[in-house]
């Protein structure tokens, strides 16, 4: 069993930065997909980026490529994003998941354990 807690949100101006971490309970194990996905008012979650735990392979998404990171420190059991030149299309809840699999998921399918999300607004 896996216990995710996200951390970091917050409300920022445009074009500001800010870090969001996941911190995981319970063991994550080298095959393991992380991932980050968010819900705006009104639309559907999201794909944002994903990292595979053991290697670091990363994915991200169209909108936030160049922009946001994702990486995991395995001593702290944590997965982290980055996110800089931050914009009001940005703002949304923010979910962490972690999944055992094989390769990087960019879908909600395959992530079996899900955090309770963290809130970013970013104002214009």
């Amino acid at each position: 069993q896996v216990q995710l807690v996200e951390s970091g949100g917050g409300l920022v101006q445009a074009g500001g930065s800010l870090r969001l971490s996941c911190a995981a309970s319970g063991r994550i194990f080298r095959n393991y997909a992380m991932g980050w996905f968010r819900q705006a008012p009104g639309k559907e979650r999201e794909f944002v980026a994903a990292i595979m735990w053991s290697v670091g392979s990363t994915s991200y998404a169209d909108p936030v490529k160049g922009r946001f990171t994702i990486s995991r420190d395995k001593a702290k059991n944590t997965v982290y994003l980055q996110m800089n030149s931050l914009n009001p299309e940005d703002t949304a809840v923010y979910y962490c998941a972690a999944g055992a699999s094989y390769y990087l998921r960019t879908t909600e399918n395959g992530y079996d354990y899900w955090g309770q999300g963290t809130q970013v607004t970013v104002s214009s």
